[in-house]
């Protein structure tokens, strides 16, 4: 639970500012499986339809289109979401504002929306900046990622924020010491990129975009560009009747958008999954061959290979059966593979990375015993989506010439390091 702890502390939905040391920060999104929705109980009947309604949920985010929800075959796949359920804790309110928290199978999702043709966007995905600049009763104001500057400033933040986390989109925003700059404001506003680019450059980001946001008679408007990716620079827009739907709108518009550039055809997806585990550590031909055979003797291991060897990282790409996180305890088995924290993921000078671990630990209160559903009861007076401690951003540290490779992967990188003294070595007694 440190790894976890460690990333409560750092990492917020707006806060992932510290957590790289390159401009480049694609990341991984680790909560697309996990959902809270609201439910009246914990009757049978209540859970089966809060396990349809979080369910939908994440159809929409891993497929990265709400068009999904109409797609031939979904009532059937929504009415047994519970064989997709991994856990789920029943939040109770002495109000009534019961909530449901799940997570269901990264896997079975993924084949559940390839069963009926619909596209599967993986967990790496590319982190926008947002520069959000907001003209409320004739003053301007920047959307920073700080509780501080005003009620305003806050009620956006959380408003995009929780449009972030229902449709999985890695968002930043910029600090609030760029919130005096009157000059990059007006820059913001008239959509020149050239000033906003140039105070863009310490902070993390695989794009950025300028919005601005202006109300007219009863309706909001927003209006943005991008700049990076190679992405149309022509204005887009969206207009809605309130604060929530347009941050919905614009959010679900760059969601997809990325889907349609990253997203996996159903037909793509395969019966058998596969990820990338880089192992750091490995230093001469003895660590490779036994790393190599550690893995491959694992029981849902189908297939292992070495992809690239680099320094003292090694990367295999690993062919299993069932879930990440079966795949994962197998792992844990053996003592000479040490998962990598996020802190630790985060200081590797190079190369390609991602630290799920963290997030799994999260997630491991949720388990189920003997691989059951567990029933828990908790305090849901705090409990919402945007706040959901489940949905976390971790960095993914990928060289540039691969980082759409990453982007089209399903799965995200699982890091370990080798310690080969931490077991007796029965065939040499070391």
């Amino acid at each position: 639970m440190q790894a976890a702890q460690i990333i409560r502390r750092s990492v917020g939905l707006f806060g992932l500012l510290v957590l790289m040391v390159t401009p480049a920060a694609a990341v991984t999104v680790t909560g697309l499986y996990s959902v809270e929705v609201p439910v009246a109980s914990s009757q049978t009947a209540d859970l089966e339809q809060g396990y349809a309604d979080g369910l939908s949920r994440v159809f929409v985010r891993v497929s990265g289109t709400r068009e999904v929800l109409g797609s031939e075959g979904i009532d059937a796949l929504l009415d047994d979401a519970e064989s997709l359920l991994q856990s789920y804790q029943f939040l109770r309110s002495g109000e009534g504002r019961h909530r449901l928290r799940m997570s269901f199978g990264a896997v079975g999702v993924n084949r559940a929306l390839a069963s009926i043709d619909a596209p599967v966007w993986g967990a790496n995905r590319p982190l926008t900046l947002a520069w959000i600049a907001v003209e409320e009763s004739g003053r301007r104001s920047l959307v920073h990622s700080d509780g501080e500057g005003g009620n305003g400033n806050d009620q956006w933040r959380q408003i995009f924020e929780a449009a972030a986390v229902d449709r999985g989109l890695p968002v930043s925003l910029p600090p609030a010491d760029f919130r005096q700059d009157r000059e990059l404001l007006s820059d913001i506003w008239g959509q020149f990129t050239s000033n906003v680019r140039s105070a863009s450059e310490e902070l993390e980001h695989d794009l950025m975009s300028l919005v601005r946001i202006s109300r007219s008679g009863s309706q909001w408007r927003a209006g943005w560009v991008f700049d990076g990716m190679g992405l149309d620079s022509t204005e887009q827009s969206v207009t809605a009747d309130t604060r929530d739907e347009l941050a919905a709108q614009v959010i679900g518009r760059w969601a997809e958008m990325f889907a349609d550039r990253y997203a996996v055809a159903g037909s793509d997806v395969g019966e058998s999954p596969q990820l990338d585990i880089v192992v750091h550590g490995v230093t001469n031909l003895t660590d490779y061959a036994r790393v190599s055979s550690a893995l491959r003797n694992l029981s849902p291991v189908m297939e292992a290979g070495a992809t690239q060897a680099r320094d003292d990282q090694l990367k295999l790409r690993v062919v299993f059966s069932g879930e990440m996180e079966q795949l994962k305890q197998y792992i844990a088995l053996d003592p000479r593979l040490v998962p990598l924290s996020d802190a630790e993921v985060s200081r590797i000078p190079s190369g390609d990375g991602n630290d799920s671990d963290a997030a799994e630990a999260d997630q491991s209160a949720l388990q189920a015993p003997e691989g059951g559903v567990a029933l828990a009861e908790d305090s849901a007076e705090n409990g919402n989506s945007a706040a959901n401690p489940l949905f976390v951003y971790q960095p993914l540290l990928v060289d540039e010439e691969e980082s759409e490779q990453a982007f089209e992967s399903l799965y995200q990188v699982l890091h370990y390091r080798w310690q080969p003294a931490s077991i007796v070595d029965s065939e040499n007694g070391e």
